[in-house]
C-alpha cells in the first residue's frame, strides 16, 4: 500500500481540488495497485503500462514493420502482452523509444492515475515529453497529472458525488462493467473512507 508520504501528497492535492481524499486515493490505489513508483536501474520511476496497439497506430509503415518484428507493436489490443515487472516494462519502453520516442511515450500510461501519454495535447502540455517529465518528477507530479486528466474529462463532480459508474465509464472506458471497475472503486473507497 502507499507510503504515508504518498497518502499525504494525494490527500493535499485532493483537498486543493475540493475532492474527498478517500475518493482520489481510491482511484490512485486501483490504478497503481497501491504503489507510487518502482525502482528501475536504481531510480524511482512511475509505474507504466505500454500499449503496443497504440504504438502500432502511431508509426509510419517502415517503423511499424520494425516494431512488429521486434514484438513491440500489433494492430490488436492485447496481442503484445505487457511484462509483469516494471523493470521489464521500462526496458520494453526503451526499445520502443529507440524506434520512435514520441510514439512510444504517447503509447504508455503513466503514474498513479495511469494517464495515457497520447493525451498530452488535450491536457495542454506543450509536448509528450512535458507530460512524461511531470509523471517522472515524483508523486506530486503524478497526482497533478491525474487531477489534470480528471478535471479536463469533467470527472471531478462524479468523484465528489461518489458516482462510481459515471466516473468508471469515462476514466476506464466503456468496458468498465466487464472488469467491475466501478465496484472495485466503491469497495476501495469504502475501505479508505
Amino acid at each position: 500500500m502507499f507510503s504515508q508520504d504518498t497518502v499525504s501528497k494525494i490527500t493535499a492535492a485532493a483537498q486543493d481540488a475540493k475532492i474527498e481524499p478517500a475518493a482520489l486515493l481510491a482511484v490512485a490505489e486501483l490504478e497503481s495497485g497501491g504503489r507510487a513508483y518502482a525502482l528501475v536501474n536504481g531510480r524511482r520511476e512511475p509505474l507504466i503500462r505500454f500499449e503496443a496497439h497504440y504504438f502500432d497506430r502511431r508509426l509510419d509503415a517502415d517503423r511499424r514493420a520494425a516494431a512488429r518484428e521486434q514484438g513491440l507493436a500489433a494492430p490488436v489490443a492485447g496481442a503484445v502482452p505487457n511484462p509483469k515487472t516494471q523493470a521489464a516494462r521500462w526496458r520494453m519502453l526503451e526499445r520502443a523509444a529507440a524506434i520512435d520516442a514520441k510514439a512510444a511515450y504517447e503509447s504508455t500510461s503513466w503514474g498513479l492515475g495511469q494517464v495515457m501519454g497520447a493525451h498530452w495535447a488535450w491536457l495542454d502540455y506543450p509536448d509528450v515529453d512535458a507530460l512524461v517529465a511531470e509523471a517522472r518528477s515524483g508523486v506530486a507530479g503524478q497526482v497533478r497529472l491525474m487531477l489534470r486528466y480528471i478535471g479536463k474529462a469533467g470527472l471531478a463532480d462524479a468523484l465528489r458525488r461518489r458516482d462510481w459508474p459515471a466516473f468508471a465509464r469515462s476514466y476506464n472506458g466503456p468496458g468498465y462493467r466487464q472488469n467491475a471497475y466501478d465496484r472495485k472503486l466503491a469497495a476501495c473507497y469504502a475501505r479508505l473512507a
